[in-house]
């Protein structure tokens, strides 16, 4: 008789497979045998894509990575107790910024619960309200299952984690369905595996999404469009047909266009009070000005709601309203309006003008060996990696000085970015990008010549270092992990306690100096490693390889 355990893990993947899972990572386990093998079959026969991970942590991230750039839910895999506890800070990332996970949790069967039993604990609420779906499934018994019972729960996680049906709130309201993460927890008795006899027949379906209640607004004077991490273009395409400013944040996917305003947050300061009317997409999180700007009470502030779980609300004064978003009526555009922002910031940006140092092609030589040996600031380094990514191309930003840095300084251009901002954590950023990689490259018709480039502090590089190993006999993409190193969190500086605080107390509790040696660290986990301390060496560092790179910049503090 087939094993119990082996035959419902192959039923449950099966039916998620139908429904359009094409990725799956795992960490190895002994309560979820059962699922990790029949994953590894699902592999060999071309019906996934799978990865192992020995970190859950990193494991969580790599797969919101995959779930970022495919827009489809992810499959997490692993064994109970503290491994669930680790998915942790990926879940909340999921859910605060509107990612679709299915995470399957094994677990100990009921008699197994509440006596101590090792690597047993609360695993129903452990992840609270941050998941939008959970079902805690019964261990089979050795007769079997409800053979109906893994399509019932596959269609299910699948739809909940899609967006395709309601949230529950810890208040228990229903809110309009989000993407995000959602558990299935299932229980397995001994023997908890046996081997995978032959997989089934699996009847592909086509998953429709559904279709979003889009709003109508009216041409409204003095109108600014705001585009926060994730807005993507539908930003750009409005504040195009209205004529307005853009003020589009690094990652939010609407930093391009003849609208684009790169220096917003100065502008606002010269020209916020004359802003009536503000529209926001996505979940604006690198500046003070934006929140102080929709808090006004003579304001106008429009939230079109994204995937997150919440609503972007400062003030909790703004309509909250569906998207995609029309125009209601003709509209009159003010070029004057839009003219004042676009002078106002090319004013900003515009370099000065270089002033020759001599005639002839002895002095332009010479021109050309300063720029090459010229230090590299944060400025300079985030941008040659903006110029060095074209559209074919991944830029993933960590949360460090460098993406406000870039915020505040490079021009608009229609590329693909991503940070994550849902929570704004340093962690899990090099796992994302290489899921980010992977799920780029991977797909049908993807550009050979595409290359995935992380732009992060070295606080954050130590934090996930564990990304750096990959599993056994995988695929490794084609990336760069490009570290800003100054030696620690150099971001706390900027902070008004570092003008407060005693410079010992404060250094070691906020700064955390550091001196590993990243090279070594490379070398440990097998990337190639590349050293850039000007700015002649850093347009080289960042050439593409096929191998994956780590590129530390040595900043200054």
């Amino acid at each position: 008789m087939p094993n119990s355990s082996t035959a419902f893990a192959v039923s449950v993947l099966a039916e998620l497979v139908a429904r359009g899972v094409r990725d799956v990572v795992l960490c190895p386990g002994s309560r979820s045998q059962a699922l990790a093998l029949a994953a590894a079959e699902f592999e060999r026969a071309g019906l996934i894509r799978l990865r192992v991970r020995i970190d859950e942590r990193v494991a969580g991230f790599l797969a919101l990575g995959l779930a970022v750039e495919t827009r489809v839910p992810v499959v997490v895999i692993t064994t109970s107790g503290t491994a669930v506890a680790n998915l942790h800070p990926a879940v909340l990332e999921a859910h605060h910024s509107g990612v679709p996970l299915v995470l399957i949790t094994a677990d100990r069967p009921g008699e197994l619960r509440g006596i101590g039993s090792n690597q047993t604990t609360d695993q129903v609420s452990i992840f609270g309200s941050a998941i939008r779906w959970m079902r805690d499934v019964d261990a089979p018994s050795e007769h079997g299952f409800d053979p109906e019972l893994p399509g019932e729960l596959a269609h299910e996680a699948y739809s909940a984690a899609a967006g395709n049906s309601g949230t529950r709130t810890g208040s228990l309201d229903v809110v309009p369905a989000t993407p995000g993460p959602v558990q299935l927890n299932l229980a397995f008795r001994e023997p908890l595996s046996g081997p995978v006899e032959q997989l089934p027949s699996i009847e592909r379906r086509e998953w429709l999404a559904h279709p979003r209640q889009g709003t109508s607004l009216p041409a409204a004077p003095q109108t600014v469009v705001i585009a926060g991490d994730g807005a993507g273009p539908e930003a750009e395409q409005l504040a195009h047909e209205l004529g307005v400013p853009l003020l589009a944040e690094v990652s939010s996917g609407s930093r391009f266009g003849r609208n684009v305003v790169v220096g917003y947050r100065r502008l606002l300061q010269q020209l916020e009070g004359e802003v009536r009317r503000a529209i926001v997409f996505g979940h604006p999180t690198l500046s003070r000005e934006i929140p102080a700007l929709l808090q006004r009470d003579d304001v106008e502030a429009i939230v079109v709601r994204g995937t997150g779980a919440e609503a972007y609300n400062p003030g909790h004064r703004a309509r909250i309203v569906a998207g995609p978003i029309s125009i209601a009526g003709a509209v009159e555009i003010d070029r004057e309006w839009l003219g004042t922002w676009l002078r106002a910031d090319r004013a900003l940006i515009e370099p000065a003008s270089v002033t020759p140092h001599g005639d002839g092609a002895g002095a332009l030589a010479r021109e050309q060996l300063a720029a090459y040996r010229e230090p590299i600031t944060r400025q300079s380094l985030v941008g040659a990696v903006w110029a060095a990514t074209w559209p074919h191309d991944r830029l993933v930003l960590g949360a460090s000085r460098l993406i406000r840095e870039a915020d505040a300084s490079v021009p608009g251009k229609k590329i693909s970015v991503h940070a994550n901002r849902g929570l704004a954590g340093i962690d899990g950023t090099i796992a994302t990008g290489i899921g980010i990689a992977l799920a780029s490259q991977d797909a049908p018709g993807s550009s050979a010549a595409g290359i995935t480039r992380v732009l992060l502090g070295d606080l954050a590089t130590l934090y996930d270092a564990g990304a750096l190993l990959f599993g056994g006999g995988e695929s490794r993409p084609r990336i760069q992990v490009i570290v800003g190193n100054d030696g620690g969190g150099t971001i706390f500086d900027s902070l008004e306690v570092a003008a407060t605080a005693a410079p010992e107390p404060f250094d070691r509790v906020q700064f955390t100096p550091q001196n590993v040696d990243l090279k070594a660290l490379a070398a440990a986990y097998g990337w190639e490693y590349r050293r850039a301390t000007n700015r002649g060496e850093l347009d080289e560092a960042l050439s593409p390889g096929a191998a994956p790179v780590l590129v530390e910049v040595p900043l200054p503090r």
